[in-house]
């Protein structure tokens, strides 16, 4: 006897005009409601609007915290020109609703191989999918923050900035185009936006009742430019002695700072340039370390000083290679620079030291000095939930090591890290927040994470978080590394959570044991059915690792798991993928 239908007629016929997507989306979503529906559902009422007044939108698409702090100041600027704007996050806003935006200036960084921070992933998704929009009804302006010792340098903010004029929306100005020093290109941007911004604005006399902006959380007294000087406590390698790879796990002591982070935030650390490094940096230039230099126009130290702290000496950049050969004179350099894909071979496969090694030419410390960019903080996923360990921080660090022209070299934090400096020995740290990896605020909500190498740091975190809270939501952890004996990072831990209960299942990829390559994504594949069931349980995903690799491959598997599973078209399978990565549910935390 088939039972009677306990849904209104009306919702029955409006579920039978849904998608295959919209259906298996649904299903999901409302198990997950079901399972935290305490606090009831939470639906943002509408803006209520007074009249047709310019509507501005500052939105800020940022990896590291840069694009943020930028869409911050444009923000603040506009409000003291009078013009009410308001300021979201890509990871807060609606992809679909792009359309009926008015003005919308975007100010994004670019990761990985010239892709857009993982919170604009969807934004980017919409406008370059099959079904992209019409934004004829858009004015826009794109401010792109990047790194020029990438090859495609600021490409998320080109590829934003020719997608919106091609769909229609009119473009207010330029391209900004900022480098890792931005603070001057982003100003100037900045100061020829906001006249045109208010200018727009003025036209409408009527004013209009602005959406808030969701409230900014106060920042910690300590940030990249005014680091809090730490101690390393412990330090200890983690992978065997046989092992292909150094992982080390360190444990920085916090106490009386102040400090506070979250499950899924990153820790900055301010590098010391290895000491071998700049001496030989200094013999092949022929100073003594001592020669007086000028950081800028009111701070001037020596030139050992300003290679150690100041300097990024590690990362070869196009500038450096294009400047070192006019000042050496050097063909072949200048040759090689000159071509751009025989440059972007040639800086990653050689260090700055390996060029001036190659082609020897003294410099004064103060041209030498300014070949290098300034030193940047390295960010790392935090391995820790504070509620466990109190007034300490913990990373996972992979050792980076090196062969070139005879010498042995390490990552410039990685080795400075998991290497030079000593138990007790001070470093410079700021909490880096991530409100893009987050654990679900249901602790009864299922998750899976999936991660390789270094990046079950953030799982360890999320695992002893959940366990402090007493949370009874399913863990599923997919790891994988090289071998089993020497690459399972934190095993004992793992065991116990697999004891206590606290770890749902774990399945493990090995890719270096066996006749065969194992890697995570061939086990999300394995277990594709029971993938698929925990999606539909509302289950949060989570991928921490390689991004130009491992990520690529996991979202691969995972849209095969939802085309086949869900029996869904690619296309619908990409939008239910993006569908749940709008709704936070698919997080990533790559690099």
């Amino acid at each position: 006897m088939t039972p009677a239908n306990p849904l209104p007629t009306e919702l029955s016929a409006q579920l039978a005009a849904l998608s295959p997507t919209q259906l298996a989306w649904l299903s999901g979503y409302c198990w997950a409601q079901s399972q935290g529906a305490a606090g009831g559902l939470s639906v943002s009422a509408a803006p209520a609007v007074a009249a047709p007044a310019r509507r501005v939108l500052v939105l800020s698409a940022s990896q590291t915290g840069n694009a943020r702090g930028v869409a911050e100041s444009l923000h603040a600027k506009l409000k003291n020109a009078g013009v009410e704007a308001v300021l979201s996050s890509a990871g807060d806003f609606k992809s679909k609703t792009l359309p009926d935006e008015d003005i919308v200036l975007l100010v994004t960084s670019t990761q990985g191989e010239g892709e857009p921070p993982e919170e604009a992933l969807p934004l980017y998704k919409f406008v370059f999918g099959k079904k992209a929009p019409d934004l004829g009804k858009l004015t826009f302006a794109v401010l792109g923050l990047g790194d020029s010792s990438y090859p495609n340098f600021c490409q998320a903010g080109k590829d934003f900035d020719a997608k919106f004029a091609e769909l229609g929306a009119r473009r207010l100005n330029d391209l900004g185009i900022c480098d890792l020093e931005f603070q001057s290109a982003a100003d100037a941007w900045i100061e020829a936006v906001v006249p045109q911004v208010a200018e727009l604005a003025a036209q409408t006399a009527a004013a209009s009742v602005a959406t808030p902006a969701a409230p900014q959380t106060a920042g910690t007294v300590y940030t990249k430019d005014k680091p809090y000087t730490a101690t390393l406590s412990v330090r200890q390698k983690i992978t065997s002695r046989s092992a292909e790879k150094d992982v080390e796990h360190i444990e920085i002591d916090l106490s009386g700072s102040g400090l506070h982070y979250q499950a899924g935030d990153a820790l900055g650390v301010l590098p010391l340039n290895a000491p071998a490094l700049v001496q030989e940096i200094l013999d092949l230039h022929q100073l003594s370390g001592e020669e007086k230099i000028r950081l800028s126009d009111d701070l001037e130290t020596d030139i050992r000083t300003a290679l150690t702290e100041s300097a990024d000496i590690t990362q070869n950049t196009p500038a450096l290679v294009q400047q070192y050969a006019e000042l050496s004179g050097s063909e072949e350099l200048k040759t090689t620079a000159a071509d751009k894909a025989r440059l972007d071979a040639y800086l990653a496969a050689t260090p700055p030291v390996g060029v001036f090694a190659a082609h020897p030419h003294p410099l004064d410390a103060q041209t030498l000095f300014q070949l290098f960019r300034p030193q940047t903080p390295r960010l790392y996923s935090i391995a820790s939930a504070q509620d466990e360990v109190g007034e300490e921080v913990h990373l996972t660090v992979g050792v980076v090591r090196f062969e070139h022209h005879g010498n042995t070299y390490t990552g410039a934090a990685s080795g400075y890290l998991g290497e030079r400096l000593e138990e007790g020995g001070e470093v410079r740290v700021f909490v880096e927040p991530n409100p893009n990896f987050r654990l679900p605020a249901d602790g009864d909500t299922p998750i899976i994470m999936i991660g390789a190498g270094t990046g079950i740091a953030p799982f360890r975190a999320f695992m002893q978080q959940r366990a402090a809270n007493g949370d009874n939501g399913k863990n599923w952890l997919i790891f994988g590394n090289q071998r089993l004996a020497d690459d399972f990072l934190y095993q004992l831990e793992w065991s116990d959570y697999r004891k206590d209960g606290i770890l749902t299942r774990a399945d493990l990829a090995w890719s270096r044991q066996g006749e065969h390559k194992v890697y995570v994504q061939h086990k999300i594949a394995e277990h594709a059915a029971e993938v698929w069931n925990w999606l539909q349980q509302g289950a949060h995903l989570y991928v921490c690792g390689d991004a130009t690799r491992m990520a690529r491959d996991v979202e691969t598997a995972l849209l095969d798991v939802i085309e086949t599973q869900g029996k869904l078209s690619r296309d619908d399978a990409e939008d239910y993928l993006n569908e749940m990565r709008e709704d936070k549910r698919y997080q990533r935390d790559v690099y």
